[in-house]
């Protein structure tokens, strides 16, 4: 009976202490705001992507994956910057350097991924390909909007 009397007394309840689990919430929201960020660097919301039944995510990663962006108006978007179809050999040259002096990376495994909007000219995409390839670049990833699929009711 005197164990009953003090913890009466004393007010004392097995409460934990929730400052680790916070701080680990904290931590998890930090991390993905900073995993959100970057996944939102390789797309622009000028870019609007034709539509295609054929589209579908890619199976798996691509490898070493370059994202240039062709906007309606033939302008380029790479890294954040844009450039004429005449200026994109100079940051095509900046990547390669960069791939050819990291250990393990190549130009050939390279992936170019080109999101250009619906209304920009495949003459235009023609000539960033062929830009690309005269840079050493030889994989290439079109992307599209995939459409969604109707199923009978």
């Amino acid at each position: 009976m005197a164990r009953r009397k003090r913890l009466r007394s004393s007010g004392g309840s097995a409460e934990g202490d929730m400052t680790p689990m916070i701080d680990m919430t904290f931590q998890l929201i930090a991390f993905f705001m900073v995993l959100v960020n970057f996944s939102e660097v390789d797309q622009n919301e000028r870019i609007r992507l034709p539509l295609s039944q054929l589209a579908k995510p890619p199976d798996a990663p691509l490898p070493d994956p370059i994202t240039l962006q062709l906007t309606r108006e033939g302008t380029i978007l790479l890294g954040g910057q844009e450039f004429s179809v005449e200026q994109l050999p100079v940051p095509l040259r900046r990547e390669r350097q960069v791939l050819e002096n990291t250990p393990g990376k190549s130009v050939r495994g390279a992936t170019i991924v080109i999101r250009a909007d619906m209304a920009a000219k495949a003459g235009i995409v023609q000539e960033v390909i062929r830009a690309c390839q005269d840079n050493g670049f030889e994989r290439f990833a079109l992307r599209a909007k995939q459409v969604a699929e109707r199923r009978p009711t």
